[in-house]
């Protein structure tokens, strides 16, 4: 059996405390923000934000939502990454930040807009799933933070079996739309969730689908762009070099006059 996330949507009161825990514990850093007219923040996820709660307001009623990667069992980001950067460790999906080149394929491919790439070294930068934490016997930093229970982490198969247990009681109170997402999408996702609205209610893709992108043609294309990051610093010194033997050229000829 393999660890997963559940989050209980009907119990997360958007107290962003989970938000908070993952910047404290992968001392990430803080992010400039202004108001939008929305209580969200910080208005994205970012390189530098890994999970974020969503805010939705239906007729009155507030809805939340956390946001991440989702650490899919079929993963787009690992199909596209032309280094093996992005590559499954158990059920989790990690960036390695010493291959990840900044191509950006796997911000593009990702169907859940975890993923993401800014300067100043551009590589992609997702939330890890506190693997640090998971693999010495602890909880994520954010389900360690989560005061209403909304957030639970365990062994993936004994999640499943609470959450249809869940979302029958939820029905019979009255969310007749209430329903898991996560236990097959994708081959199955590591964060999963119990819904009270459908999927695109709540941000969520209906039916996400594995990136189709030809592997070999993104494997060329790494290769090149690999290979031209390599050589730049080259080509750079190379360039600055013959300015300066210009330089001296010309200042010789001048002397001469």
């Amino acid at each position: 059996m393999s660890k997963a996330m559940l989050i209980d949507t009907s119990k997360c009161i958007g107290c962003r405390a989970c938000q908070v825990a993952c910047k404290q514990w992968h001392e990430l850093p803080a992010e400039y923000t202004e108001q939008r007219g929305t209580y969200e923040n910080p208005p994205e996820l970012s390189a530098s934000t890994w999970t974020r709660v969503l805010f939705f307001e239906d007729y009155g009623e507030w809805l939340f939502r956390k946001h991440q990667c989702m650490h899919c069992a079929e993963a787009s980001c690992v199909k596209v990454c032309p280094t093996g950067a992005a590559h499954k460790e158990g059920p989790f999906t990690i960036i390695d930040q010493e291959w990840c080149i900044g191509c950006g394929y796997c911000v593009e491919a990702c169907p859940f807009g975890a993923v993401h790439r800014e300067p100043p070294r551009g590589t992609a930068q997702k939330c890890v799933f506190c693997i640090d934490r998971v693999t010495n016997g602890l909880k994520p930093a954010c389900a360690t933070a989560c005061p209403t229970g909304a957030i639970q982490f365990g062994e993936r198969g004994d999640l499943i079996a609470y959450a249809h247990r869940r979302v029958a009681e939820l029905v019979a109170g009255g969310y007749s739309q209430a329903r898991l997402y996560g236990e097959k999408e994708l081959g199955g996702l590591a964060q999963m969730y119990i819904l009270i609205k459908p999927p695109s209610e709540v941000g969520l893709p209906e039916e996400p689908r594995v990136a189709t992108t030809t592997v070999l043609a993104q494997w060329l294309g790494g290769i090149i762009t690999a290979g031209a990051i390599a050589a730049l610093p080259f080509w750079l010194l190379f360039r600055r070099r013959k300015e300066l033997l210009e330089e001296e050229k010309h200042s010789k000829v001048g002397g001469k006059k």
